[in-house]
């Protein structure tokens, strides 16, 4: 994979090494920032570098600016050129990551408004998981720390800090010998998986908890939901899930644009299905894959062209 050479920060395309960040600003201290996660895809047969859903991801990047109360100038063409900038400046060709984060900078404090200034940072990154690992799924835990929630650090917002929470659900995983962790909220229900979301199949019908239940707005999630329904004709709920219809799911899979489509074969100990990846969450992954590499012609408008 090729390196970061350079980096996109306050305005200018500048080397690896000089975008830092005093160690007392307001994001250093307090996590007071605010980011998207965009995915790129490489078409070997087109020779161009696609960016998935940028223009959702600006619309959502502008919410959490909102709510988190920065006091922002930055425009959708900032967003836009910021990241196409820092990518041809790299000359990736090949899929990619990109983080896009708006921070406050300067000297305030937790309550400050600005100075506001952005970076966009990119990395070479390949699929999450492919071949026999998708095959294989993760296994999966039920958390014992609580999803955050409208009502403390609203999971609406994609603020740097509230991503501690899905910190402590996976550093809890991982410790006890799982892949990664699945969190209840507040009201007992289930609401989603360390940065990503989360889908069972029940009877045939594709099932997610609803954006109420400390779910993120995500933007793969409602891809998915849009190719399930208008692809593969499935019936989909958006409904409250207990936690033990977990364990008796014909399938499960976490979803997010890191995570991309995850299959979760094993969850508390209790195998889910059959124990590899189900016939619908591998027809969810390959439409989604034949979208964000360009391959389906009525989703090209989902993509951003870099070169």
């Amino acid at each position: 994979m090729s390196k970061t050479k350079y980096i996109w920060h306050k305005g200018k395309i500048v080397d690896f090494e000089n975008a830092t960040i005093h160690v007392l600003s307001p994001t250093s201290q307090f996590g007071a920032n605010v980011f998207e996660g965009l995915r790129g895809y490489w078409s070997s047969e087109e020779q161009n570098l696609y960016i998935f859903k940028m223009e959702e991801h600006i619309q959502r990047l502008k919410k959490s600016i909102k709510l988190i109360g920065f006091d922002s100038t930055l425009t959708d063409s900032d967003f836009r050129q910021s990241v196409i900038d820092v990518l041809t400046a790299n000359d990736f060709k090949e899929d990619i990551a990109v983080r896009q984060t708006v921070y406050l900078d300067g000297f305030g404090s937790w309550m400050s408004d600005g100075d506001v200034e952005m970076f966009v940072a990119p990395v070479a990154k390949g699929r999450n998981v492919s071949g026999e690992k998708f095959n294989q799924g993760i296994k999966c835990m039920v958390s014992s720390w609580e999803r955050i929630s409208d009502r403390n650090l609203s999971p609406r917002i994609k603020l740097g800090a509230n991503y501690m929470n899905s910190r402590l659900g996976q550093i809890e995983a991982v410790d006890n010998g799982y892949n990664s962790a699945i969190f209840l909220n507040s009201s007992g229900t289930v609401s989603e998986a360390p940065g990503a979301c989360l889908f069972i199949v029940r009877d045939g019908k594709l099932v997610t908890p609803p954006l109420t239940s400390s779910v993120l707005e995500s933007i793969t999630r409602e891809t998915v939901i849009h190719l399930a329904k208008s692809e593969l004709g499935l019936e989909v709920e958006e409904r409250e899930v207990d936690r033990t219809e977990l364990y008796i799911a014909q399938e499960a899979f976490i979803c997010g644009t890191a995570a991309e489509i995850t299959p979760v074969t094993q969850i508390d100990r209790y195998e889910i299905g059959e124990g590899t990846a189900g016939p619908i969450t591998r027809s969810i992954s390959e439409l989604y894959f034949a979208c964000v590499r360009g391959r389906i012609e009525q989703y090209k408008h989902w993509l951003t062209a870099v070169y």
